[in-house]
């Protein structure tokens, strides 16, 4: 069905009102957001004064103020004309980065071109869209490269968008089987006191890589997949001396592999796969002395050539948006510091 043009600006109250005018009412109350929650966000983020009446919103504030917030409005409307869902991180995303990803398309041509430069990773469950610039870089990355590095603090969707890829690529037929690592820091001693079997020891370990796989793909299928060995999902230690061939390959948390643990790990990639290593340098467990695999990693292989190097910042943090301000105040404490 063709998108329904949404009107520009039809007036201006001296310098210092816009108004736009929605031809749907349906979706601007879900662009609103119950209670006005979404129009709420998005002053907060832009320092205007929204008002809501009948199809029209009215901006108030500064020209830059009002020009930015119509650009994010318009780019969720276009959002929801296109009959794509809208969550709360998908505002947050529209006011990162509007004209990037959601804006608003004019004709049917345009809407077509629009659609074509999205990127987005489809699983059985649902539809993953970057919503920084820099997780668009790196799902582009996790598709390009067949060694790809995502480094970051933690909430910038790093691991999320990499099993998203990894599930993608096993059901587009890319790959048999997903394989998902991650160094047991505490492991050595301490796992001989854990009770239970092998699985159940490493499993608190892992349990963030299964929540990521059950996003993706339903949870019957996940065990499934788990028996049939489609799924493999391991500490790092139990990588040695394998050959991962055809396989969609994830390490997370690298920052606490060793550097011995990193090259192993990397020597492991086989025909056919693909292998991404994520990681925040910033949290490193490792005893004090010992030189982490990953910081290594990034220094020895950053210029090679087929290798993608996505680096995250506080401001792709997609989680609760005080978890950016937490990175910032620590990252600026450890400037005064150090």
């Amino acid at each position: 069905m063709a998108t329904t043009a949404l009107t520009d600006v039809i007036t201006e109250a001296g310098s210092a009102e816009t108004t736009l005018e929605f031809p749907d009412n349906r979706f601007l109350l879900e662009l609103c957001g119950e209670l006005d929650s979404n129009l709420q966000k998005i002053e907060t983020a832009t320092g205007v004064e929204i008002t809501h009446r009948g199809n029209r919103l009215s901006l108030f504030g500064d020209e830059e103020q009002r020009k930015h917030s119509a650009t994010i409005l318009r780019a969720i409307y276009s959002r929801l004309e296109q009959r794509r869902p809208l969550e709360p991180g998908d505002v947050d995303a529209a006011i990162r980065m509007p004209s990037e990803v959601f804006d608003a398309p004019r004709d049917s041509d345009q809407i077509e071109m629009f659609k074509s430069d999205q990127i987005e990773i489809r699983t059985r469950k649902r539809i993953v869209e970057p919503r920084t610039p820099v997780q668009k870089a790196y799902v582009k990355s996790l598709f390009d490269h067949q060694l790809a590095f995502g480094l970051g603090p933690a909430g910038t969707g790093k691991t999320y968008l990499a099993v998203a890829a990894a599930v993608s690529h096993y059901i587009d037929g890319h790959v048999d089987r997903i394989i998902l690592s991650r160094p047991a820091v505490e492991a050595g001693e301490r796992l001989g006191f854990l009770p239970g079997d092998m699985k159940e020891k490493v499993d608190p370990y892992m349990q963030p890589l299964y929540d990521a796989l059950n996003a993706f793909l339903p949870a019957k299928q996940v065990l499934r997949m788990i028996e049939d060995k489609q799924i493999e999902i391991a500490p790092l230690a139990f990588m040695r001396g394998r050959t991962l061939s055809n396989a969609f390959v994830i390490l997370d948390e690298a920052q606490n592999a060793t550097s011995m643990q990193m090259k192993m790990f990397l020597t492991r990639l086989g025909e056919g796969s693909r292998m991404v290593i994520t990681g925040d340098m910033s949290q490193i467990d490792l005893p004090r002395g010992v030189t982490s695999g990953l910081v290594e990693a990034e220094g020895i292989l950053r210029d090679v050539k087929g290798i993608g190097f996505t680096r995250f910042t506080s401001v792709d943090v997609v989680r609760h948006p005080m978890v950016a301000k937490v990175i910032d105040a620590y990252d600026a404490a450890a400037k005064r510091n150090g």
